[in-house]
């Protein structure tokens, strides 16, 4: 699969770039990417004509991502009609919203959490998922992992 590349300079090492310094981390450790699938907010409801393809070009870019033993957590999220937002005002008042926190015509539909050596293989991944095409698109993220306690 192609894939086009913006005109930005790259860091030398651009897995190593994405730690944050408080992290805890070797320098041959892999990095866990999110791939947060967004789609247009009418393709959250696909008709049943479209249901049964796109339900099998997930299940398997689930079987893809398993077998490559990179698969660390992925899930789909109910429409915005489901939303709940909350905000915590600085006298510490509680705010809650049914809905999302912004208008939008895309809306997160679901995530991955994958366990990749940089993120080239992240990319390779997320041009693979089913999320990236028709009108959707991925945002990748790298993990923070802080030590514990």
């Amino acid at each position: 699969m192609s894939t086009s590349r913006l005109s930005i300079p790259e860091p030398a090492d651009r897995r190593h770039d994405v730690r944050h310094p408080a992290a805890r981390h070797e320098p041959e450790d892999p990095v866990k990417y999110m791939l947060l699938i967004y789609v247009p907010e009418s393709r959250t409801a696909p008709d049943p004509a479209e249901a049964g393809p796109m339900m099998e070009a997930y299940e398997n870019f689930n079987k893809a991502v398993a077998g490559a033993g990179v698969w660390i957590a992925g899930d789909a999220l109910h429409g915005t009609d489901t939303a709940t937002t909350v905000r915590v005002d600085d006298g510490g008042t509680r705010l809650v919203t049914d809905g999302p926190f912004a208008e939008t015509r895309e809306i997160l539909g679901g995530y991955y959490i994958l366990d990749v050596p940089d993120l080239d293989s992240a990319l390779d991944w997320a041009a693979r998922c089913p999320g990236s095409q028709n009108g959707g698109s991925i945002e990748l993220r790298p993990l923070v992992e802080f030590a514990a306690g």
